[in-house]
């Protein structure tokens, strides 16, 4: 596939600021490729993210081709390198991609992101993400030799995603930009930056870091990737801090309260949380009593079913995993909504770890969660499964991680049983690796009184 190159306007240019991760080799104009989000129905809109995606890998949108395409990949497979010495390697700025989200100029495509609330959809948001991650790694991996790229590029982790912003308009134009910031020998961490509009110029809303991996032509095994060549000390430090994350990766999944025993600490936590709970006047095990503007952890559940249709499926006839994390978002949400009972905003979200696909006609299952809270923050756990429609075995397909915080104080959530204060803990560890927490705590209580709170928050 031809790499196709736009020249951007001058506001377009105005965004690639090097304080953002985005090197010298960004400002020349011609290297840049400008796509639009939209659907791929869309007259107006032809080179949108989805449409390019399926041209890459070489399939119909007609769900009744998909069988014909996925054979017609295998022939690709003599085009899969035997190492990735084998492979060219590339540069940071050879995987940039910039997207435009006309919200303002086009308010056609406006309803689709619109909340009652006048608020843009963060699920749609974080479809567009997956999208985009997806896109930056196949132009990172590009053979030129043919004209399908016979790698099965897929999400493998949302390492973490933190807001800059809490205002967030529909009415105002976005930008989401990002570019291969770390390669391994099958993997492959994208950076991702979201801006919007803002009196001429635009201002930066979040930052995304996904890890994508890479699949042979039928997605059967893995397959290698292009080496990436850092230039300069900004790309070199990139490539280090994502050295770094795949370090921290590790070592935050050995911790895993699956596989070790809480700390000390962590213990005295919940056995102090447990005593707090005892009826004094029975001064018995078995009597809890909750303090007063406490939840007990069972009362803050909610649930929900998705039946998968094709009209969900990604370009390998799998459910899109924008989707699940669309899905799984707006039931956090309402569950933090629902728990802290003023409507929340999105802070942070970490550690989705896609394991395993979710099959085209599966029934989805979501269970949502407050699993912590601290001042305004909830900390909401969702937990996914699929199970077919001829077999009612449940297998666990993704775990989320969420942090909102509430326009109000909420109560606080306590575990019953060791289940809960296993999942208390694991949600209490996910809050304190949020890096954005106190900025955006302090930036909510220094906002001018009187003044109506987060009005164009992110919202569901």
């Amino acid at each position: 596939m031809r790499p196709v190159a736009l020249r951007l306007s001058t506001l377009s240019r105005g965004l690639l600021t090097p304080g953002r991760g985005l090197t010298q080799g960004f400002q020349n104009p011609e290297k840049q490729r400008v796509f639009h989000i939209h659907e791929a129905s869309s007259p107006i809109h032809v080179n949108n993210v989805r449409d390019k995606l399926r041209e890459i890998v070489g399939v119909s949108t007609n769900w009744k081709d998909h069988m014909k395409a996925m054979e017609e990949r295998k022939l690709l497979r003599s085009f899969l390198a035997k190492s990735q010495e084998a492979l060219p390697p590339r540069r940071m700025k050879d995987s940039y991609v910039e997207v435009l989200l006309p919200l303002g100029s086009q308010p056609e495509l406006r309803e689709k992101y619109l909340t009652v609330q006048n608020t843009v959809r963060f699920g749609r948001i974080l479809e567009d993400l997956d999208s985009l991650g997806v896109l930056i790694c196949y132009m990172h991996t590009k053979v030129h030799e043919a004209k399908m790229s016979p790698l099965s590029i897929v999400t493998a982790l949302v390492d973490k995603i933190d807001m800059c912003k809490k205002s967030l308009s529909p009415e105002r134009d976005i930008k989401l930009s990002g570019h291969v910031s770390w390669v391994g020998k099958t993997s492959m961490e994208a950076k991702m930056q979201m801006f919007q509009l803002q009196d001429s110029e635009y201002c930066p809303v979040l930052e995304a870091t996904f890890v994508m991996v890479a699949r042979d032509s039928e997605n059967k095994g893995s397959a290698f990737v292009n080496p990436l060549i850092p230039e300069g000390p900004k790309e070199e430090a990139l490539f280090k801090q994502g050295e770094l994350n795949k370090g921290r990766r590790v070592a935050f999944s050995s911790m895993s309260l699956l596989k070790m025993a809480p700390s000390a600490e962590e213990r005295t936590t919940i056995h102090e949380m447990f005593l707090n709970t005892l009826d004094q006047k029975t001064i018995s095990f078995q009597s809890r009593i909750l303090p007063p503007n406490a939840v007990w952890m069972e009362k803050s559940k909610l649930k929900s079913l998705e039946i998968c249709h094709p009209q969900e499926r990604n370009i390998f006839n799998r459910i899109f995993g924008g989707f699940l994390m669309r899905k799984a978002y707006e039931l956090g949400w309402a569950t933090a909504c629902n728990f802290g009972g003023s409507r929340p905003f999105v802070v942070a979200v970490d550690d989705i770890m896609f394991q395993k696909p979710v099959e085209v006609g599966s029934l989805l299952f979501l269970s949502s969660q407050v699993c912590f809270t601290q001042g305004n923050y909830i900390q909401v756990r969702v937990h996914s499964e699929v199970a077919s429609l001829h077999n009612k075995e449940h297998t666990t397909t993704n775990v989320f991680h969420f942090t909102f915080m509430s326009e109000n104080e909420v109560p606080l959530v306590f575990p019953r049983t060791y289940g809960e204060s296993m999942l208390y803990l694991d949600g209490q560890r996910h809050f304190n690796s949020m890096s954005a927490s106190q900025t955006l705590k302090k930036d909510y209580l220094l906002k001018p009184q009187g003044q109506q709170p987060l009005e164009t928050s992110v919202s569901q």
